[in-house]
């Protein structure tokens, strides 16, 4: 397992293992072309914008060549009012074989000593009401809750909570 700093070369596979870790964990709950739309998203143009970006941090996980998770932070885009300087956990995927390995600990602890590297003295995210495991974990760390946010799924919106966490 090799947890290194993501390049512009792994946009391709990037965007894939966005795709397939959001599907793996939320399709079941969407019209498939709502689900559609969300995905594309994950486009590997995008994926190579934000990877030459340097307001963007993402760290990779990679097992045997494969990426199996990643986590994004970048610059705020929630509809929250910043009490500091604001920096936001865009995005934190792992595939479910890795769940539950320590992964998400280590890549949080990551993402935690980057956002203060970089200046940032509070972090925050988004989190779907109904995902009780990924709420759990970010309760452990501190996030507290900070307003109810739509969430868009295609055309479908979801309720998600925007956490903050003093750093």
């Amino acid at each position: 397992m090799i947890a290194r700093a993501a390049t512009p070369g792994d946009a391709e596979a990037l965007a894939a293992l966005g795709r397939e870790s959001f599907s793996e964990t939320f399709a079941h709950l969407y019209d498939p072309a709502d689900l559609a739309l969300f995905l594309e998203t994950h486009s590997v143009d995008r994926w190579a914008a934000q990877l030459a970006d340097p307001a963007f941090a993402v760290r990779v996980v990679e097992v045997d060549g494969r990426l199996v998770a990643f986590v994004k932070l970048g610059p705020p885009s929630l509809p929250f009012t910043p009490q500091g300087r604001p920096i936001e956990l865009r995005q934190f995927y792992i595939l479910k074989p890795w769940q539950g390995s320590g992964l998400a600990a280590a890549l949080m602890d990551w993402a935690l000593a980057e956002a203060r590297g970089r200046g940032a003295d509070e972090m925050y995210l988004s989190v779907f009401v109904d995902n009780h495991r990924a709420r759990r974990f970010y309760a452990r760390y501190g996030f507290e809750f900070v307003q109810t946010y739509a969430f868009m799924v295609g055309n479908h919106a979801d309720e998600d909570h925007i956490l903050r966490l003093a750093l």
